[in-house]
């Protein structure tokens, strides 16, 4: 298991960052009075003024972003607002020793999965795989609750109390959980940030991506090896795919039937109004037959 990160308490201070798309700061409100309904300060990152082209800044202004808010120790926790594209830019040049220096707790999902693969890796650190504060008008009460696991060490459990459940492939995984946008994963084969995957439970979400073009990245995945010594594997949300769910499913069987593990689809964590946080590097479990999946703690 990576390691965990020291949880938040009322009144901490939290960074804001944008690492990808540019930001419009008029659309910041609601996501500035979510963390004040935590109890959380917050300190603003000059990203989320900037524009360079379609990035929230230059990748240079961007890295020193990221890299203040690690240093600061006053910040406890790295919120980032948004995605889109830009994060992969700038994984080069990070400084994972700063992470192992100061831990805190670092979130978003979507294109940050490059650096959730990246800091799980490199900084060997659990990272928050969660709702982008651009979003947190549209996300349910839920997933608003969700946030609460970074204020004391909770085992989050998802049954289907939550969403229906289809078992794909029986069985039980143990496991590091790792993952998240499925396009991000795909991108990251052949760097130095490509995901490692024998032996973990991994999670792929997906959206506005047809059925041919996630079969393609399903196949580019089989092709780099990355489904032989799985686990396990949570079928995230796949949003906007252009077709039904007996599609969806049908692909995911074909790629995933037969691998002789568990694999479980409907789980809502991804691009969907419910978006369940979850901490990747955490060992979780993975039971196909009675289709829950229990993950530990991310924070300490």
């Amino acid at each position: 298991m990576k390691s965990t990160v020291p949880h938040l308490q009322k009144g901490d201070t939290v960074g804001i960052v944008a690492l990808s798309s540019l930001v419009e700061p008029e659309k910041l409100g609601e996501a500035l009075s979510f963390l004040d309904d935590l109890g959380l300060h917050y300190i603003i990152g000059d990203t989320i003024q900037a524009k360079h082209a379609y990035l929230a800044g230059s990748d240079e202004m961007r890295l020193t972003d990221l890299h203040e808010m690690v240093r600061n120790p006053e910040i406890k926790a790295i919120f980032c607002v948004k995605g889109g594209y830009g994060s992969a830019r700038i994984a080069e040049k990070i400084d994972y020793a700063l992470f192992e220096e100061h831990p805190k707790i670092f979130w978003g999902f979507s294109d940050l999965t490059y650096l959730h693969c990246a800091i799980n890796e490199y900084a060997n650190l659990v990272t928050f795989h969660g709702p982008l504060l651009m979003s947190v008008g549209r996300i349910d009460e839920l997933s608003k609750k969700m946030f609460l696991q970074l204020f004391s060490p909770i085992e989050i459990q998802y049954t289907e109390e939550i969403s229906p459940l289809t078992t794909i492939a029986n069985g039980v995984a143990r496991g590091q959980i790792i993952g998240g946008n499925l396009r991000r994963l795909v991108s990251s084969i052949g760097t130095k940030f490509e995901v490692r995957t024998e032996g973990r439970i991994l999670l792929i979400e997906e959206i506005a991506e047809s059925i041919p073009r996630i079969d393609s990245m399903l196949q580019q995945l089989k092709q780099a090896r990355k489904l032989e010594q799985l686990a396990g594997i949570v079928i995230g949300s796949f949003t906007q795919t252009g077709t039904d769910e007996a599609a969806l499913l049908m692909l995911m069987k074909e790629y995933f039937g037969e691998l002789g593990i568990p694999v479980v689809a409907g789980f809502k964590i991804g691009h969907d109004t419910t978006n369940i946080a979850i901490p990747l590097g955490a060992d979780a479990i993975l039971d196909a037959q009675e289709k829950v999946l229990k993950i530990l703690p991310g924070v300490h």
